[in-house]
């Protein structure tokens, strides 16, 4: 859908009155309800306002683009509208807004909103056309100079698309455990360094909701280089024979000018059909065997078994808010048996299953899964069915190996009766006659440790804990103190996720309280940005401080994982413990003497703040800092 198709002559205004912010919301929907686009002002306007206070809608340059999706709206629209003057709209590099856009998109138009955002934000990107918009006299004048700069984009794609063969194309696959944040921005990264240098790319995006832009058989045959930005398993056997490079999402974010060079000049070695990589160094074949053979798969595995944690937890929960800590009546007990007796029930079974998959591809999702049942059943807990996962997916790679010598008649029986049977058999097996026995014991021993622990030994536990999930903010480290902590609540001892919720929430709160209490440290993006992190340290979402992270490393990370790991050691020493595996504040009422547990996440957040808020230099000694180092 284009731009021009939603805005029209009687959506523009040229002269935009206002002068503040609210009264510019105020007018500009009034122009849209004037127009007949709206079935009600006040609830269209409610819904623009509303979205302002999430984050706002000044992408700076000048610019613009608040936007609502409500049943307010009665014909999807877009207003456009020139302010001479500039109004303060709290943009993120703090300058005025003479340019703006306001979409109107009604309830069920989910994609259209999102395309038409993303469209007006890359159009928007070029100073041309924002100087040309500035210069419009008529609504008509910015009627052609928009759909002229979409002609010349689709021009642009056409040229593109009927490139010769032998130009460059570069693609791309980005993922990361959660599939949320971190995929999306690593392909906008790529995609914007290589439009910036006229290199043609094409991102495949393994996010939460699926793949999208799926890498076909015949662009993937013209390629020149491969780049995969992941953090999880991903699909390599159609990359056989072409360059491939492998580094971690983050890279994606921080390096996509080196990626694309590297891609560029095909600097990276050739996968073959053994799935290694020729043209390595020792180290680096080392590294991405840990990564390929390890890493990967057990993030597979997480990233797949989180939806479980999270709905379930909240499930859980909520049985406890309605029900008390034993979840009495009937509608709290349904909530706790679809929470803990279903959803957590699948939580080991769905691990092993998908770091099979990560390791075997399909074929090892069965037999992952019927191990980690059998882990689950067998009291072999979570550390039964890492076991399983892995043992699984080895064991499909090796009847791979064997049943490659059958005819290829056979081509067509082995994914459906040979890998199951065989696999399922031979994993079902060591599980129950080898493998259960031992872990069992091994889990009640570490479950017996910790029940035991007290003093001194109980406030190490939550300081480690809570320390490393500050680390890395959703990093290896992150996952690997929250993956032990839901670990424990499955074998029944709620302690150690109680430090582990506490540190993952510490250092956004803390960074959010550092941009309120010291606003001269603080840039006026990274005080909005604070604000965000209020919601986002609430809800136990680390990774809101991770562009506060990559900005100043040593301060960030050093306060916060001193902050968390005093708050989980508080939570610790105070006996709280926690069922519920996330959800942050809102599942206050799963925890073990909450009144301590929210002192703790006062304590720890104040602490983080008071040091970054006092290490860091102010804003104009800074800037004065670079200058005299520039000369």
């Amino acid at each position: 859908m284009k731009i021009t198709d939603l805005l029209k002559k009687d959506t523009v205004i040229i002269n935009l009155a206002a002068t503040s912010k609210d009264a510019a919301i105020e007018e500009m929907a009034k122009k849209l309800d004037i127009a007949g686009r709206l079935n009600n002002f006040d609830v269209f306007k409610e819904a623009i306002i509303k979205r302002e206070f999430q984050s706002t809608t000044g992408i700076g340059e000048g610019i613009a683009i608040p936007h609502a999706k409500t049943e307010a709206v009665k014909t999807p629209s877009i207003l456009f509208a020139k302010s001479e003057a500039g109004v303060d709209y709290e943009a993120l590099d703090g300058q005025p807004a003479h340019l703006f856009f306001m979409i109107a998109a009604s309830a069920g138009a989910n994609n259209e909103h999102l395309e038409t955002l993303s469209r007006l934000s890359s159009l928007l990107m070029d100073a041309t056309l924002r100087k040309n918009l500035l210069a419009a006299q008529s609504p008509e004048d910015v009627i052609r100079i928009i759909e002229a700069k979409e002609q010349e984009d689709d021009d642009h794609e056409e040229v593109n698309a009927n490139k010769k063969d032998s130009d460059p194309l570069i693609l791309a696959v980005t993922a990361c455990p959660t599939g949320i944040a971190h995929t999306y921005m690593a392909a906008d990264a790529l995609k914007a360094k290589a439009k910036e240098r006229g290199i043609t790319i094409k991102v495949e995006t393994n996010g939460s909701t699926g793949v999208n832009d799926a890498l076909t058989a015949e662009e993937i045959d013209k390629a020149t280089a491969i780049i995969i930005a992941a953090d999880k398993q991903v699909e390599m056997n159609r990359f056989v024979g072409k360059h491939i490079i492998k580094v971690p999402v983050a890279a994606g974010i921080r390096k996509p000018d080196e990626l694309l060079d590297c891609a560029l000049n095909q600097d990276a070695p050739i996968f073959n059909v053994t799935g290694e990589s020729s043209g390595n160094s020792e180290e680096a074949i080392v590294e991405g065997r840990f990564k390929e053979y390890f890493y990967k798969p057990l993030m597979n595995g997480v990233s797949n078994m989180l939806p479980f944690v999270v709905g379930g937890g909240l499930l859980i929960a909520l049985s406890f808010l309605i029900g008390g800590i034993n979840a009495e009546g009937p509608f709290a007990k349904a909530l706790n048996v679809i929470g803990g007796g279903n959803a957590f029930a699948l939580l080991i079974p769905v691990l092993a299953g998908f770091i099979a998959k990560g390791i075997a591809d399909r074929p090892g999702l069965a037999p992952g899964m019927v191990g980690g049942f059998l882990a689950a059943s067998g009291g072999a807990g979570f550390l039964g069915g890492l076991v399983a996962g892995f043992m699984a997916g080895y064991v499909v790679i090796g009847l791979k190996k064997i049943f490659s010598r059958l005819p290829q008649s056979f081509e067509g029986v082995k994914p459906v009766l040979l890998y199951p049977f065989f696999s399922m058999v031979t994993v079902g097996l060591m599980m129950i006659f080898v493998i259960n026995t031992p872990v069992k014991l091994i889990m009640d021993g570490l479950t017996f440790w910790l029940n035991s622990l007290s003093g001194t030994n109980i406030i190490f536990l939550g300081i480690l804990l809570a320390g490393m999930m500050a680390v890395d903010m959703g990093g290896p480290i992150n996952k690997a103190a929250f993956t032990f902590g839901i670990a424990m609540i499955d074998a029944g001892h709620y302690a150690p996720q109680a430090a582990v919720m506490i540190g993952g929430m510490i250092p956004p709160l803390g960074l959010a309280l550092a941009t309120t209490f010291f606003k001269n440290k603080f840039t006026l993006a990274q005080r909005d940005a604070g604000k965000t992190n209020y919601v986002m340290g609430l809800s136990f979402i680390t990774e809101g401080a991770i562009p506060f992270a990559a900005a100043d490393p040593i301060r960030v990370i050093v306060s916060s994982v001193i902050g968390a790991a005093i708050a989980g050691g508080l939570a610790l020493y105070f006996g709280c413990m926690l069922q519920a595996p996330h959800g942050g504040i809102f599942v206050i009422w799963a925890v073990h003497n909450p009144l301590m547990y929210l002192v703790s996440l006062v304590v720890g957040s104040v602490v983080t703040a008071t040091i970054v808020g006092l290490w860091k230099k102010p804003l104009l000694i800074r800037m004065e800092n670079n200058i005299s180092t520039q000369k």
